[in-house]
């Protein structure tokens, strides 16, 4: 099925109806009711494209990767290193630079300890935002604790922008690196990536993005941001779960030893010392996930035969329908209002807890996200135990969005008796 703009060259409208069923689990029902998906910023739908390749892969290809000279194990290989070479192009990236992993969280730990091993000591600083995911948080607390560094935070606004001029002076000669969200899952905030590595770089100071929010919203062009480190996960990107990928510019890779040791990174192994491979597979130890590793391609391919143009301009007609129908409700709150947001809508109703509403909403068959998202110092910066998140993707609709709203009026209603 065509799933590109329905008359692309006139510029008309997404055929949505159309791509709606090419997600089977779209036409499911929930509590009685059709299944209208709102939490797509913790993982997305999957096309029939992505599901039919996974089928395909174990019913035709299925064998380990870099290791046998049979038939299959020789596809395998092939198709392996393909969707490398296709993920590669779609970053702008050179392929020895593009590094499997099992999502985000894996990249930055494997940056973590990986470069923090050869290049952070005693004293030096890391810094990092407020807004940051757990998982852009915590590998580096274990890095500094590790290896007696300081760990440095940006400070966001009451809108939920970072505070810039802070940043500027957070930059020294002791900043070993810069890791922060392109895109903040619970904000929706989209950082000014390309001037918080322009300020680092004028330092020498490396920047890492997690780019898990962003790439299912925007292309991203690696060699454009100059950015040293960028990862992102299959599973937001309409792919499978647990692949994901890190980008890391080689004059770094080449410098950074093992993040793990075994099976395909190494070169030679004796009993008194090993040699291991040049990145990428200096750091993709084992079996790995190969059945993700290329319908991760099948993903990405298909969003670029949607074009990311009309991604962005379907999602923000969404995110920007949703805050108008929301702001008139008595009693709400948003939870990030920065100028230029992402297809994300966090907030809360006065006197009502979010978990209550999350699940109010269920019973109508909606699925929206609730809690702190993995960013527990962003709700301890505004006070509050958490959100109801409304995450869109190109295949919702103004008519999901409507029922959405006459579900979260019924559900205040009734919590509010």
């Amino acid at each position: 099925m065509d799933t590109t703009l329905k008359t692309k060259a006139s510029h008309t409208e997404f055929d949505v109806e159309s791509i709606r069923r090419e997600f089977p689990i779209l036409s499911v029902k929930v509590h009685g009711r059709p299944l209208i998906y709102f939490d797509n910023a913790a993982s997305s739908q999957k096309p029939l494209a992505v599901i039919k390749a996974i089928s395909t892969y174990y019913e035709t290809v299925n064998s380990n990767v870099h290791r046998g000279v049979h038939h299959l194990s020789s596809l395998a290989t092939d198709q392996f290193e393909a969707a490398r070479k296709t993920i590669a192009t779609h970053l702008n990236a050179n392929v020895d630079e593009v590094i499997y992993t099992r999502g985000t969280t894996e990249a930055i730990n494997l940056v973590a300890f990986s470069y923090g091993e050869a290049f952070v000591k005693e004293g030096d600083e890391i810094i990092i935002s407020q807004m940051e995911h757990h998982s852009n948080i915590v590998p580096w607390q274990l890095l500094c604790e590790r290896k007696k560094a300081v760990l440095k935070y940006i400070s966001i606004t009451e809108s939920g922008e970072l505070n810039m001029d802070e940043y500027k002076k957070l930059l020294s000669a002791k900043t070993k690196l810069v890791a922060v969200n392109h895109v903040s899952n619970s904000l929706g905030t989209i950082n000014p990536v390309e001037e918080i590595i322009s300020l680092a770089h004028a330092k020498n100071i490396p920047v890492l993005l997690d780019g898990a929010q962003a790439m299912p919203h925007m292309k991203v062009d690696v060699k454009k941001l100059d950015v040293d480190f960028y990862c992102f996960s299959g599973h937001k990107v309409y792919g499978p779960t647990g692949i994901g990928i890190l980008y890391g510019k080689e004059k770094w890779l080449k410098q950074m030893p093992p993040y793990q040791g075994g099976g395909e990174m190494i070169k030679e192994v004796h009993l008194d010392k090993s040699t291991y491979q040049e990145p990428p597979l200096r750091f993709e130890a084992g079996t790995p996930n190969i059945e993700g590793s290329i319908v991760l391609a099948t993903a990405i391919d298909y969003m670029n035969k949607l074009g990311f143009d009309a991604i962005a301009k379907q999602e923000n007609k969404l995110l920007a329908y949703t805050t108008e129908k929301l702001s008139a409700i008595p009693g709400i709150k948003f939870v990030g209002q920065a100028k230029d947001k992402s297809a994300i809508v966090a907030f809360n109703i006065d006197g009502l807890h979010p978990y209550d509403i999350g699940v109010m909403l269920d019973q109508q068959g909606i699925a929206v996200r609730t809690g702190h998202h993995c960013t527990q110092p962003i709700m301890d910066l505004y006070c509050i135990p958490g959100t109801v998140r409304a995450s869109f993707s190109f295949y919702n609709t103004i008519e999901e969005i409507d029922v959405f709203i006459i579900a979260l009026k019924k559900a205040i209603e009734i919590l509010k008796k």
